[in-house]
């Protein structure tokens, strides 16, 4: 096992950069890059506060020669090269490349280019609204799948199994934004009801609460968005565990253990699930990625929840590559490592799997 840890570890070095090589040619070459986005400022045709904090400080205008940027004629060409210097453009593509890398072994992730600070300290800013909705979503969906799931199995056919499957394919049919949407307007302030806040994720007297008021206003503010966001994967969790034990349940060991007088409690817990779970926990990376970094963008916009889904977009719409690429690099690598404490779960589950059998 220790060489197949050792062997993954050093799997994740060329492939985070492949992810970051693809990026970096997809993103760093699209249109509308940092320096247009100063020229539109200059030029009038961005009014919004988006760039504050950046890159004003080498603003001047004059008269000058055709430039490969769009918007760009009229204005001195040293003016263009002094903002190609404060973004990093005035280097070749490849030792661009090479330098973040570099900096993004040390987890040096520079400043952003339109907000006066560092991309770490932004993350770090932003993480506790990921990790709250990332972690509640999970805890809340295992928690309700796995269990209905397995009721699922056993009642296979029944009425019991119709309808649920009925409400769960509803569930997951409708877009999480959307549902989101209704619970704003019955139970946050809308047409009906105002039960819920509309905005963040703690009041605005939060730290002059006690600290049983300080978890009962927490759970409040997160109620609406996490019932939004915990249908998809409700839906799918269940679904998954149903079809995973249904398998097992059919297997001749199964048939085997309830001959020799073992209850259907015993035979669920005992023998199959273990074996049914593989599958379960085989989506678990995903799952966690998604629900930690990319599954609540809309909800974030929606309830006005400044995090880790919104950051990066709002960095990508504004071409601030240091959030771009620095975000990208977490979250691929957080990514690997779950992906390998996945498969060390497996073996803890079924010990007969071997990975140091099997090529990587």
């Amino acid at each position: 096992m220790g060489a197949y840890i050792l062997r993954r570890l050093l799997l994740m070095i060329p492939t985070l950069v492949g992810i970051m090589a693809i990026s970096f040619l997809v993103v760093q070459f699209a249109p509308g890059g940092p320096v247009e986005q100063i020229i539109a400022q200059i030029q009038g045709q961005d009014t919004g506060d988006r760039l504050s904090g950046g890159g004003s400080d080498v603003l001047s205008q004059g008269g000058g020669e055709e430039s490969r940027y769009r918007g760009a004629q009229g204005l001195d060409p040293e003016f263009i090269k002094k903002l190609e210097q404060q973004f990093g453009f005035d280097k070749p593509p490849l030792t661009r490349f090479l330098d973040m890398m570099w900096n993004y072994i040390r987890f040096d992730f520079g400043e952003s280019f339109f907000r006066n600070t560092s991309v770490i300290g932004l993350i770090g800013e932003k993480l506790p609204v990921s990790i709250s909705l990332g972690f509640w979503i999970l805890v809340v969906s295992y928690l309700i799948s796995i269990p209905l799931g397995i009721r699922k199995a056993v009642k296979d056919g029944s009425t019991f199994d119709v309808w649920t499957s009925g409400i769960i394919i509803i569930g997951y049919a409708v877009p999480s934004f959307l549902f989101g949407i209704l619970l704003i307007v019955l139970f946050a302030g809308g047409s009906f009801f105002d039960w819920f806040p509309l905005r963040g994720l703690v009041s605005d007297n939060f730290s002059e609460l006690s600290w049983w008021e300080k978890i009962v206003d927490y759970f409040w503010h997160l109620t609406l968005p996490l019932i939004a966001l915990s249908l998809s994967a409700f839906a799918t969790t269940t679904l998954l565990t149903k079809n995973s034990f249904i398998d097992e349940i059919k297997k001749q060991y199964v048939v085997t253990a309830r001959a020799k007088g073992l209850n259907e409690r015993q035979v669920l817990y005992g023998h199959v699930f273990r074996n049914a779970m593989l599958i379960v926990i085989a989506g678990f990376p995903g799952a966690f990625i998604s629900a930690f970094f990319t599954g609540s963008l809309l909800i974030e916009n929606i309830f006005s929840l400044d995090g880790l889904g919104r950051l990066s977009y709002l960095a990508v719409v504004n071409r601030d590559y240091p959030i771009v690429f620095g975000t990208l690099y977490i979250f691929s690598l957080i990514g690997l490592i779950v992906a390998l404490i996945s498969d060390l779960i497996y073996t803890w589950i079924d010990p007969r799997i071997d990975f140091e059998r099997r090529d990587v």
